[in-house]
């Protein structure tokens, strides 16, 4: 990994890119540096690219999904927001595309969003039923309780996070509780995570819900469960995701859509650099091990960027034209 004053030197290139041809064809561009770490990660690689690909003169502000959202629809800024999960607030993104005010310039991840329960490969491999909620159910004493040997546990999202609401649903639909089956709430993000480690370091069983994608996706192999059941869309999001669901269904979880949304404004003044934005974007694949190795590095997002350009150019050269990418390479080599 490169050094600290070498990131901080990445950090100073970006800054000093625009030219008197950035300031005609594209000018100054806010881009949301979100407040997690593949929004991040997205946020810094934008901001590398358009700079030294594009000439623009960019901008990282901070940014979070509400707030992010409603200053763009509001005010028109940031102009980018690289990653955002549109269904958090479709009905107020969808109104400002309307207008001609935003557009959704493409999907940071052509998968979307993927949240399902799941387990660990290694238990699959020993018995393939437990790839379904029935061999699941069937083996629930598997599942041990950590402080209750008589009942089986099922990890849900921790108290207060939209997912808890979701899966809970779906924990009700499933009639787990009738099968021995009881929540546990892991208290923070960080203790779910921990629980997934703790198992797999130890090859130990474990059930529950995860999202992707995620650094523990990126360095844990899990399998996410068939309900049987297909997925019902409309269910889900009007009853699954709801706190007075009274009768929830089963269903598995559609794809979130997670896209990169941009104010007109940028898409029309500067149209290259738009199609660079629209052609963006990682499969969960490619972004859990990113995101693992983030993780395992302790890197930020400018040192993931510079990490990613380095070592993944298969990815992001299939992104611009071959003039563009040329830029890229000699502003990596100055690095």
């Amino acid at each position: 990994m490169k050094s600290v004053i070498k990131a901080v030197g990445a950090a100073s290139l970006l800054t000093i890119s625009s030219t008197s041809w950035a300031q005609e064809s594209c000018g100054k561009i806010t881009v949301a540096d979100m407040n997690w770490n593949s929004a991040s990660l997205l946020a810094h690689v934008d901001q590398f690219i358009l700079s030294n690909g594009y000439g623009c003169d960019i901008e990282l502000v901070p940014g979070d999904t509400m707030a992010t959202g409603a200053s763009m629809v509001e005010k028109g800024e940031p102009d980018i927001a690289p990653e955002f999960w549109s269904n958090t607030m479709k009905e107020a993104l969808d109104k400002g595309v309307a207008e001609k005010r935003l557009r959704y310039a493409g999907k940071a991840f052509s998968e979307g969003g993927e949240e399902g329960f799941w387990v660990p490969k290694y238990l699959v491999e020993k018995d393939p039923s437990l790839a379904t909620i029935e061999g699941v159910i069937k083996s629930a004493p598997l599942f041990k309780h950590p402080e209750n040997p008589d009942l089986s546990a099922f990890y849900n999202c921790p108290a207060g996070w939209n997912c808890q609401i979701s899966a809970g649903n779906l924990f009700n639909a499933l009639k787990l509780d009738e099968k021995g089956f009881e929540v546990i709430d892991p208290g923070s993000g960080a203790g779910l995570f921990g629980s997934i480690a703790k198992a797999y370091e130890r090859q130990q069983p474990w059930f529950g819900y995860y999202w992707a994608p995620s650094a523990i996706l990126g360095k844990y192999d899990m399998v996410k469960i068939d309900f049987g059941s297909g997925v019902d869309k409309e269910e889900f999001l009007n009853c699954t995701t709801k706190d007075d669901c009274l009768e929830p269904k089963v269903t598995m979880y559609p794809p979130s859509p997670v896209h990169s949304v941009t104010t007109e404004r940028f898409a029309t003044k500067a149209p290259q650099a738009y199609s660079y934005i629209s052609n963006r974007s990682f499969n969960n694949t490619e972004m859990n091990s990113m995101l693992a190795w983030m993780e395992e590095n302790q890197a930020d997002g400018l040192m993931a960027a510079e990490y990613f350009l380095n070592n993944y150019p298969q990815l992001w050269k299939a992104w611009v034209p071959g003039d563009v990418a040329d830029k890229i390479n000699n502003a990596l080599a100055e690095l």
